[in-house]
C-alpha cells in the first residue's frame, strides 16, 4: 500500500508541475504582449477619436494624421496595468502567506475571469474599459503565477530549475496575445478569442482543487507530503505543522553573513528564522530591489512604447510594424527555453559535496550570483541595442529582451527563495515587486518626455536608461564579495580551532 501511495504521490506531483507549466504558459503573463494586442485595438478604433488631421501645404494638399495622443493612451493603459501588476504583490503576498494556495487561487481566478470579460465587451466606444480590465488580467495572472512558485518545492533537487522554467513560461504567454492578433487578421472578433479565455476559468478551478494544497507546499518537504483529493487519506501537512517545521529547518544566515546586513538579522539560540523587519534591512535586499526595479523599468518602457518605435523607424509603414510585432511576439515563445537556463547555472553545485562547514544556502548565494551577473550583462547590452534607431537590428534586440526577461524574473523569485525564511517570501516577494513597481511609473513620463520636449527622438533618454543599466551589477559583486568572506571567515575559524586543539593536546601532554 505504501509502494501505491508513493507512486501516486508521484504522479501527482508530475501533474501538479504539468498543468502548472501550461497554465503559466497559456494565461498568467498575457498582459506582457500588449504590443500586439494595441496592433489590434488600433485596427478596431480604440481611442481614435485622439487622432487628428493636420494639413501640410505643399504643391499637392497633403493630409497628416497625428495619432500621438492616441499612442500615449495606450502607454498609460499598459502604465497603469504593469504597475497594479507588481504593486499589488504586496498585498498578494500577504494573502498568499496568511490564507494559503487555494484562497489565492479562487482570488486570481475571480480578477482574471473579470478582466477577460470586461475587455470582451469592451469597444471603441468604451475604450476606457482597457484600463481595469487590463489591470485585472495583470493582476489575476500574476495570483496564478505566484501560487506555481512554490511547486518547486516538490523537487528539491531541481528547485531553482523548476523556479525559472514556471517564469519562462510566464514570459512565453505573452505570445497569447500574438495568436489573438493572427486570429483577429483571419477575420475571428476579439471578443470571440477573449470569451473562451474566460471559459478557460474553469480549467483553474479544477486545478485549484485537484492537483494544488489548500494551504502551502512546505520546504523542506516531509516524507508521504501529499495534497488534493486524497489529502484527508494520507500523511498531510497543516499550516501549523508547517510553521513548527519551518522555524526549526530554516535558519537565518550565519553570524558571519549578518556582519554584512545593515541591520543583523535576529537569531537566538534555538535557531528561529529571521524576523520580516529584519530580512527588509538587510543588503541582501536592498541591491536586489535595485536590481530587479532598474532592468524591470527598461522592458516595461521597451514594451509600452515598442508600437510607437516600430512606427517611427518603418516611417509609419503598417506592413513593417506588423511584421516587426509578429518577431517580437514570437521570440517571447523561447522565453519557456531560456529561461531554465538560468535555473541550471543555478543549480550547477547540487549533488556535489560542500567544503568543509559550508551550509547548503552558502552553496547556493555562491551559485546565484552568476546569475545575477550574467542578467545584469544581457540588460545593458538590450538597452544599447534599443538605443540603436536601427530597424533591422531589433531582431537582435528582441531576442536579447526575451533572454534577459527570462533571467529576470525566475532569477529574481529564486534568489528570494534562497536569501531568505520561507517563511516570508510571500511578504517579501509582495514588498520587492511593489517598491519596484512604483519605479515603474516612471516609464509613462519618459515616455511623454520623448512624445513632447524631445520631438519623439528618444535618444537622451536611452542613454539614460543604458548608464542605469550599469547600477544592477552591484547586487552580484556584493553577493561574490559576502560569499567570499564567509568563506574565508569559516577557514579562519577552521584554522583557529585547529590551533586551539594542538595547543589544548600539547597542554594536557605537558602537564601528564
Amino acid at each position: 500500500m505504501r509502494r501505491h501511495d508513493s507512486l501516486g504521490t508521484r504522479l501527482r506531483y508530475r501533474l501538479t508541475l504539468a498543468s502548472g507549466i501550461l497554465e503559466c504558459l497559456c494565461f498568467a503573463g498575457v498582459v506582457f504582449g500588449y504590443a500586439s494586442l494595441v496592433f489590434v485595438l488600433k485596427e478596431d478604433g480604440y481611442f481614435s477619436q485622439l487622432c487628428f488631421s493636420i494639413p501640410v501645404i505643399n504643391s499637392s494638399l497633403t493630409i497628416l494624421t497625428d495619432c500621438s495622443k492616441q499612442d500615449e493612451q495606450f502607454s498609460l493603459v499598459f502604465t497603469i496595468a504593469s504597475f497594479l501588476n507588481n504593486f499589488l504583490n504586496l498585498v498578494n503576498g500577504y494573502v498568499f502567506d496568511r490564507f494559503g494556495t487555494m484562497v489565492t487561487r479562487l482570488l486570481g481566478i475571480s480578477l482574471y475571469t473579470t478582466g477577460t470579460l470586461l475587455m470582451a465587451f469592451s469597444s471603441a466606444a468604451f475604450s476606457e474599459l482597457l484600463f481595469p480590465a487590463l489591470s485585472c488580467i495583470g493582476v489575476g495572472g500574476i495570483l496564478l503565477f505566484l501560487t506555481n512558485m512554490q511547486v518547486g518545492n516538490l523537487f528539491a533537487a531541481h528547485r531553482s530549475t523548476i523556479i525559472t522554467l514556471h517564469n519562462g513560461a510566464f514570459d512565453s504567454s505573452a505570445s497569447v496575445f500574438l495568436i489573438i492578433k493572427v486570429l483577429h487578421q483571419q477575420g475571428i472578433s476579439l471578443r470571440s478569442c477573449l470569451l473562451v479565455l474566460s471559459f478557460c476559468s474553469i480549467i483553474h478551478l479544477v486545478r485549484t482543487f485537484l492537483l494544488m494544497p489548500r494551504t502551502v507546499i512546505p520546504y523542506p518537504l516531509p516524507q508521504h507530503y501529499t495534497y488534493g483529493l486524497n489529502c484527508g487519506k494520507a500523511n498531510t501537512y497543516n499550516a501549523e505543522q508547517f510553521e513548527k517545521m519551518r522555524d526549526g529547518a530554516m535558519t537565518v544566515l550565519q553570524e558571519s553573513s549578518g556582519r554584512d546586513n545593515m541591520q543583523p538579522a535576529p537569531q537566538d539560540d534555538s535557531g528561529k528564522t529571521a524576523s520580516f523587519r529584519s530580512c527588509v534591512l538587510s543588503w541582501f535586499f536592498l541591491w536586489h530591489v535595485l536590481w530587479l526595479s532598474i532592468m524591470q523599468l527598461r522592458h516595461y518602457l521597451f514594451i509600452s512604447t515598442l508600437n510607437s518605435m516600430l512606427n517611427r523607424l518603418a516611417n509609419g509603414d503598417s506592413g513593417l510594424v506588423s511584421q516587426y510585432t509578429n518577431a517580437f511576439a514570437m521570440t517571447q515563445l523561447c522565453g519557456v527555453l531560456c529561461a531554465p537556463l538560468n535555473g541550471l547555472i543555478m543549480d550547477r553545485h547540487k549533488g556535489k559535496p560542500l567544503a568543509p562547514g559550508e551550509t547548503a544556502q552558502e552553496a547556493d548565494l555562491h551559485s546565484s550570483s552568476l546569475s545575477l551577473f550574467l542578467t545584469a550583462l544581457q540588460c545593458l547590452l538590450f538597452s544599447v541595442c534599443a538605443a540603436i534607431p536601427l530597424l533591422s537590428l531589433q531582431y537582435l534586440t528582441f531576442v536579447l529582451q526575451v533572454l534577459n526577461r527570462s533571467f529576470l524574473y525566475g532569477g529574481c523569485v529564486a534568489f528570494v527563495s534562497i536569501a531568505f525564511p520561507a517563511c516570508h517570501f510571500g511578504k517579501l516577494y509582495g514588498l520587492m515587486t511593489a517598491i519596484s513597481a512604483l519605479i515603474s511609473l516612471l516609464q509613462y513620463p519618459c515616455f511623454t518626455l520623448v512624445k513632447g520636449t524631445l520631438g519623439g527622438d528618444p535618444f537622451f533618454v536611452d542613454i539614460a536608461l543604458i548608464v542605469l543599466s550599469l547600477l544592477p551589477f552591484i547586487h552580484p559583486v556584493y553577493v561574490f564579495i559576502h560569499c567570499r568572506r564567509v568563506a574565508r571567515n569559516r577557514e579562519d575559524d577552521a584554522s583557529t580551532a585547529i590551533a586551539n586543539n594542538s595547543k589544548a593536546a600539547k597542554d594536557s601532554f605537558m602537564n601528564n
